[in-house]
């Protein structure tokens, strides 16, 4: 008889059917993610067990487990980027496909009063949606491939961008496999918890109304001090300023839900041309954008309540306001 491999009994503890069948623990998660990053198990393990994952719906436990494996995997630590404080962790993997990413001006606008901001991404793992990554580039902004560029870029502009491809090159070939399976699978969530420099604030966005309690849960287990999600616009961490936007926040293992209002009274329906020249033209000053600059605004608002700049909706509006005029026009 065959030697049962060491990676089945996580399988099965996913797929012994509707009576059997368990969620992992935060250990044997950690565990399982560990052997998958070691390429330790087989690939029809790792597509029965990644799909079995997305069936059931993965749980706080199991996503802080596979979390702490990748830090650990990768020696995640603030000492990657020596003598940098990381303000804010922002995770941008979610890719837009009806509005612009206006958020990344919101990013901009925080690193030119001075707060550092790293965010990371993927690019390409769904069809019809442009990235972060992909829009930096075109408006001239430079992208890391290492940490001693993150390192440089911080010092010299408060911001960097570094891709999931040079982060955790692991990580992104799991979520190419999305163009496999047709399916998205719990890699795409645990890529938003990563937070690999341990920055006190952490800003991440979700689709599904579902999404926001995980990751406020799963934050808490990770013990985040300060992190903010975003029911935002296609999934990311942008505030939709057309309409009421769901927040979920933990501030230091307290969590909270709240319901923004909206910046417009009008919805926005038209349909947009997706050229990222116009956040240049915006940050400018040389075109005007009403659902743009809005959408600016109201994300830079919820992250001054997210920084403890502000403490409610009014009060950060107009602190944002503030910013975003007296913003640097020709950094692009």
């Amino acid at each position: 008889m065959a030697t049962e491999h060491a990676f089945a009994p996580y399988v099965r503890a996913l797929g012994k059917g509707k009576r059997g069948s368990r969620s992992l623990s935060q250990d044997e998660a950690r565990d399982a993610m560990s052997m998958i990053l070691h390429q330790q198990v087989e690939p029809e393990q790792l597509g029965a067990f990644l799909m079995l994952l997305r069936l059931k719906e993965e749980t706080p436990g199991e996503l802080a487990g596979f979390v702490e494996a990748v830090r650990h995997f990768h020696s995640y630590s603030p000492a990657q980027v020596s003598g940098v404080q990381v303000d804010i962790d922002w995770s941008s993997y979610a890719g837009k496909k009806r509005h612009l990413p206006w958020f990344l001006l919101s990013a901009l606008t925080l690193a030119g009063q001075g707060i550092k901001v790293f965010m990371h991404g993927a690019k390409g793992h769904t069809q019809g949606r442009i990235y972060s990554e992909d829009v930096l580039q075109q408006l001239g902004l430079p992208v890391a491939q290492n940490w001693a560029q993150v390192e440089t870029q911080l010092r010299s502009k408060n911001f960097s961008f570094m891709s999931l491809q040079h982060l955790s090159p692991a990580l992104d070939q799991l979520i190419g496999l999305r163009a496999i399976f047709g399916l998205r699978s719990p890699v795409h969530t645990l890529t938003r918890l990563l937070n690999p420099l341990a920055a006190k604030h952490t800003i991440d966005g979700v689709f599904h109304p579902a999404y926001g309690p995980l990751h406020q849960q799963t934050a808490m287990l990770l013990k985040h001090p300060r992190s903010l999600t975003i029911r935002g616009d296609g999934g990311e961490a942008e505030v939709r300023p057309d309409s009421e936007c769901e927040l979920q926040w933990v501030d230091e293992q307290t969590s909270s839900s709240q319901i923004w209002q909206r910046h417009l009274n009008k919805r926005d329906t038209q349909e947009q041309l997706l050229d990222p020249q116009r956040l240049r033209l915006l940050w400018k000053d040389d075109q005007k954008d009403t659902y743009g600059e809005a959408a600016v605004i109201s994300t830079l608002a919820s992250c001054l309540v997210l920084l403890g700049k502000a403490k409610e909706q009014q009060e950060a509006t107009l602190l944002a306001t503030q910013w975003w005029r007296s913003r640097d026009r020709d950094l692009m």
